[in-house]
């Protein structure tokens, strides 16, 4: 099967094509960064726009490049949730638009299961169950995954999410947007321990985060410091984060001990830092359990997850009517998708 996979939740336009008999993907991603730039954030009437820009070139790029015609897809994966409303609609309006034109069936897709299940594009893919912590820029979680359609929710931020964390300490330290991997190239230029920062909720007994008193503590650090040189600045960026590495780190730990797996799937976009990977890689093996993340290429939002996710949906048997609206979900629960009602609701 086929699937067209269309991704624009957000400030990312992503285009793919899956094929599930051979497992390959070709993907294009735009990225608005410099569109939102001048503003400090997204802002979402300019992400709409320029989203019905992309949208179609971009599915003519990857059809090109596939060898394939409209005609050659099988089915069409758009992301209905959670996300911007308006960017949201764009996506839906035009993958329902090319259904019906098509004749091929379209499914809704929850975009964080298309980052929870993007780590399968890779090589080698995790097996069934394992433990799965996202960290994209607005959340942060730890599921039990036991097959495709069965999440369990263990723990999430109760403020913050990490993404959003490392992008306000960046605007703290004069990075400017987006922060994340601004923040991350300047703390290899720290030195470790200069500036010590709290590790919020790391000792509670519960697998919930919290990272909005670490912003608070490099607002305080940036304020304290008398003077705010390029090497402070990459002493107080290590320091974060040491911080978040470290929670992140303990927390998945323990929850691949609760849950008694030994594999642990990370996803979403924080999961591209490099301190990050490397630290879970090696805190997991020496429990004996291995760590599996996406190809650098889709640790951040694309078509290819949301393909993925859309062929798993369509196997387990979600509706996928064509001439049926499909509902937008600003706000959705990644857990209320995991059962055969969920799967239903997901496409719908």
């Amino acid at each position: 099967m086929k699937v067209l996979g269309i991704e624009t939740s957000c400030d990312e336009t992503g285009v793919a094509i899956f094929d599930s008999a051979t497992r390959s993907v070709v993907h294009a991603v735009h990225s608005q960064v410099d569109l939102h730039r001048a503003y400090g954030g997204v802002v979402p009437e300019l992400a709409s726009r320029d989203h019905i820009r992309r949208v179609l070139p971009l599915i003519e790029d990857v059809l090109a490049r596939a060898g394939l015609s409209r005609l050659d897809i099988d089915a069409i994966a758009v992301t209905a949730g959670p996300g911007l409303i308006g960017a949201l609609l764009v996506g839906c309006s035009i993958g329902s638009a090319l259904g019906y034109a098509l004749g091929k069936p379209v499914i809704g897709v929850h975009h964080l299961e298309g980052h929870l299940l993007s780590p399968l594009l890779a090589h080698p893919a995790p097996q069934f169950p394992f433990v799965a912590l996202l960290v994209s820029g607005g959340h942060t979680q730890l599921l039990q995954v036991e097959r495709i359609g069965s999440y369990r929710l263990l723990g999430e931020t109760l403020d913050d999410a990490a993404g959003e964390a490392f992008d306000k300490a960046a605007q703290l330290l004069g990075l400017g947007y987006p922060g994340g991997p601004a923040l991350s190239r300047l703390a290899q230029f720290g030195t470790p321990g200069a500036v010590p920062l709290p590790r919020p909720m790391i000792h509670r007994g519960d697998l919930d985060f919290s990272f909005s008193g670490l912003k608070t503590a490099v607002l305080t650090a940036v304020r304290r410091a008398t003077n705010l040189c390029d090497q402070v600045r990459a002493d107080i960026a290590l320091g974060f984060v040491e911080a978040v590495v470290d929670v992140l780190t303990v927390k998945s730990l323990k929850a691949l001990q609760q849950c008694g797996h030994t594999r642990l799937v990370v996803s979403g976009g924080v999961s591209a830092n490099q301190q990050l990977r490397e630290r879970l890689t090696s805190e997991a093996a020496r429990i004996g359990a291995e760590v599996f993340f996406p190809p650098p290429d889709l640790c951040t939002d694309n078509g290819a997850m949301i393909a993925l996710a859309g062929w798993a949906g369509l196997e387990r048997g979600a509706v996928a009517d064509p001439l049926a609206p499909i509902e937008v979900r600003p706000r959705w629960p990644l857990e209320s998708i995991g059962s055969a009602a969920g799967a239903k609701t997901a496409s719908r």
